[in-house]
C-alpha cells in the first residue's frame, strides 16, 4: 500500500519498509518477517495512529524508522532527506537527525535511569546535543520543560522511582521534547497506565502538538485511544498495513475484517478521554 509519498507536504515518507529478523528453528535458519512492506506518510503536526495486536510489528515499525533497528529493505525519507533506500544503497548517518526524531517509550518504569535525578534525565539530551551555553541556561530549559508537562520545580532533584506511572511518563515526554523535535514515535505511551491517567497523558500530548506542531506516530493496541488522538489510523496485521483511513472514517466504515474485529474490543469510549 502506497500513500501519496511523492507529495512534498509530508514530513515523513515510508515506502515498502521491511524488517526481517534471523531466527533459528533447530538446525534450520529462517527469517521472521516482523515488518513486510509497510508504506505511509505523515504531515507536519499530524498524528498517524498505528494500531494492531501484540506481535503484529507495530513497535518494530517505530524502532526501524528511528534506526534503532537496521532496515532490511525499503525507503525512509524525512523532511526532504532520504535516510535509507535499499535500492539506491543510501544509508545515512543518523546522528544529525536524532534531534529531530525522538521516541516516547511504552514502559515509564524501565525507560528512565533509576540512578539519575529528573533534572539529569531531562537534561541528558541537552548535554548530548550541546544545546545550552551555561549551567544556568540548562537549568532554566529543564524547568521550562517540566512546567510544559505538568511537573513542578520540587520534582527536579527526585528520582524516577519516587513518581507514579503517569508522572514518569511525563518525564519521558519532557526528555523527548528537550531537543525540540519535529517528529516523535510514541510507542504505546499510555498502555501501562490507568484509564484516568491515560486521558491526562493523551490530552497533554495533544496540547503539546498544538503548541509545537510536532508530528506523532502513535502506536497502540487500543483503537479508542488511537481514535481520540489521531488524524488518520493505519491498522497493521502480521507486519502489513491492511487499512489506512481518516480516524472517524475508519470507525464508521471499516473495510477490512481485522479492523472490524479490533473495533469489537475497544474500550474505553473516546468520550472518556476528553477533559471533564
Amino acid at each position: 500500500m502506497s500513500n501519496e509519498t511523492n507529495n512534498n507536504e509530508y514530513l515523513l515518507k515510508v515506502d515498502h519498509l521491511k524488517q526481517y529478523f534471523p531466527v533459528h528453528d533447530g538446525f534450520k535458519k529462517m527469517e521472521l518477517k516482523a515488518v513486510d512492506g509497510v508504506s505511509f506518510a505523515i504531515k507536519p503536526g499530524e498524528t498517524l495512529g498505528l494500531v494492531g495486536e501484540s506481535g503484529c510489528g507495530k513497535t518494530t515499525v517505530g524502532r526501524t524508522l528511528l534506526r534503532l533497528y537496521q532496515p532490511t529493505a525499503g525507503r525512509i525519507e524525512f523532511d526532504g532527506n532520504v535516510l535509507f533506500d535499499s535500492e539506491k544503497k543510501i544509508d545515512v548517518n543518523m546522528h544529525p537527525y536524532r534531534k529531530q526524531m525522538q521516541m516516547v517509550f511504552q514502559d515509564p518504569y524501565s525507560s528512565l535511569n533509576p540512578r539519575m535525578t529528573v533534572e539529569d534525565i531531562i537534561g541528558e539530551p541537552l548535554d548530548v546535543h550541546k544545546l545550552y551555553n551555561s549551567k544556568k541556561e540548562r537549568h532554566e530549559m529543564i524547568m521550562d520543560l517540566m512546567e510544559t508537562v505538568g511537573l513542578n520545580a520540587d520534582h527536579a532533584t527526585r528520582y524516577a522511582h519516587e513518581f507514579s506511572g503517569g508522572q514518569r511518563q511525563r518525564i519521558g515526554i519532557a526528555r523527548a521534547l528537550a531537543v525540540d523535535p519535529k517528529f516523535i514515535v510514541c510507542d504505546e505511551p499510555v498502555s501501562a497506565l490507568d484509564v484516568s491517567i491515560q486521558a491526562q497523558v493523551v490530552n497533554l500530548m495533544k496540547d503539546i502538538q498544538k503548541e509545537t506542531n510536532v508530528a506523532y506516530l502513535f502506536i497502540a493496541h487500543d483503537l479508542s485511544v488511537v481514535r481520540f488522538i489521531s488524524d488518520r489510523i493505519a491498522v497493521i496485521y502480521k507486519g502489513r498495513i491492511v487499512e489506512l483511513a481518516e480516524a472517524e472514517e475508519l470507525f464508521h466504515h471499516p473495510l477490512h475484517p481485522y479492523t472490524k474485529a479490533c473495533l469489537l474490543y475497544t474500550s474505553p469510549s473516546p468520550r472518556d478521554m476528553r477533559r471533564s
